[in-house]
């Protein structure tokens, strides 16, 4: 039987996620994602364009892959309609390609109210919640509360819906002062509901499982970054899911056992969006042209990221947490420019040396570096390992070193194409 094989982000998010699945999707039949909500952007670059998709799993420009929406998934149908409308505007059949859990939980236009509200409320101490409702529905989903893509087929549906919202509304009452209008984004909502009806929705725990027992192989997907989980990551400032390898199973409903190889993403330097702890944070002209040269801003949001060095203490903690087998390391290139390059390889907290990872994310920590010279060389079009600058190859063998763990694929530029596998 074959097994299912993972990939994830090993930091903050945003660390490439997208483009690594379109690669890998080549060899694999089925990508599945399993948690996660429209917070998540992947993006994917080829023949002269971004794409950036926010729940449709990153195989869905593979013609012969199909796509699944796991039961871990939180979804806005407005969002998921306008990104299946961009996709089919290309000419791409999603139709007989994307399958949806009956388990998937619904993102409602007042989910997003009572996020806005919830954050609003927060002042100065909020988490940098992008506001698409996510967490309000995961804590109707773990309330017993939440409407279900199995909800949407039954007869129903509009009767649960009204009770859910009622519900919220008298939530919303207790935020005096926060205006809000649902009645627009409510209208465009039970538009995309119906127009969703046309995809296969079904118990896909029974689809995966039949595919494994047919040797057909799976890549499951993840979103955000390992370092938001939301039991091991830097809380408060986390989201509301589990990030790392574990959610793959209650994600997807798979046993343990059946999952094999976990492909861990990182970038060769750090970044973060909204608040939290980021210990190798730089606020000086590095980290203005970290965030330049890497063009790092939100490919949901729009915001620009917080930008800083490699923090090995919290990567060799995601590997770790993750039982990561294959490391992949992205965005390379955009450490072409630098004189030096640094890695955090411990913290001093109130004077001592800590080299494993913080309950509370690091804060206050001041990083110990290692300092490497840099390349000095556009990475750019280089196709295998041994072609690449001696200088980074030293910066590979030493996170390989540090993590006990083979960097097996190094992406060195956003198109598909551009990727060194060793």
């Amino acid at each position: 039987m074959k097994q299912t094989d993972v990939v994830l982000g090993l930091q903050w998010g945003d660390e490439g996620k997208g483009k690594v699945v379109d690669c890998l999707a080549a060899d694999y039949k089925v990508v599945a994602r399993f948690q996660g909500g429209p917070n998540a952007g992947h993006s994917i670059s080829f023949n002269g364009q971004m794409h950036v998709l926010h729940t449709v799993p990153s195989g869905i420009f593979r013609e012969d892959v199909v796509n699944i929406i796991g039961n871990g998934v939180v979804v806005d149908p407005v969002i998921l309609a306008e990104e299946i409308a961009a996709i089919e505007a290309q000419g791409k059949d999603v139709t007989h390609r994307l399958v949806i859990s009956t388990r998937a939980h619904l993102i409602l236009p007042t989910h997003r109210m009572l996020d806005a509200a919830s954050e609003a409320a927060k002042g100065a101490s909020k988490i940098g919640s992008t506001l698409k409702g996510i967490g309000p529905a995961y804590m109707d989903k773990t309330g017993r509360n939440g409407l279900r893509f199995g909800d949407l087929i039954s007869g129903s549906f509009l009767e649960k819906y009204q009770v859910l919202k009622k519900k919220h509304l008298g939530l919303l009452a207790q935020y005096p002062g926060f205006e809000f209008n649902v009645d627009e984004y409510e209208k465009k909502w039970l538009e995309a509901v119906q127009g969703l009806k046309r995809f296969k929705i079904t118990d896909t725990e029974f689809l995966v499982n039949k595919y494994l027992q047919k040797d057909v192989a799976i890549l499951a997907e993840g979103a955000q970054g390992s370092l938001l989980d939301v039991d091991f990551g830097s809380y408060p400032f986390v989201t509301s899911s589990n990030t790392m390898a574990a959610g793959v199973c209650t994600g997807l409903g798979i046993a343990p056992s059946r999952v094999n190889r976990v492909y861990g993403i990182f970038k060769a330097y750090c970044t973060r969006v909204g608040g939290g702890p980021f210990p190798t944070e730089l606020f000086d002209e590095t980290g203005e042209k970290l965030r330049q040269t890497g063009h790092e801003f939100g490919a949901t949001t729009g915001r620009p990221r917080r930008c800083g060095w490699l923090d090995l203490v919290a990567l060799k903690y995601a590997v770790m947490m993750n039982g990561v087998t294959d490391l992949i390391m992205m965005k390379s290139d955009v450490l072409d420019s630098f004189d030096t390059v640094k890695v955090a390889t411990s913290y001093l907290v109130d004077g001592r040396s800590v080299n494993t990872y913080p309950y509370d994310g690091g804060v206050g920590a001041t990083p110990v570096y290692t300092e490497f010279m840099g390349w000095k060389q556009d990475l750019t079009g280089i196709r295998d390992y041994e072609s690449l600058p001696s200088a980074f190859k030293e910066y590979v063998a030493f996170i390989e070193r540090e993590t006990g763990c083979r960097i097996s694929l190094i992406s060195v530029s956003p198109d598909r194409e551009d990727i060194i596998k060793r």
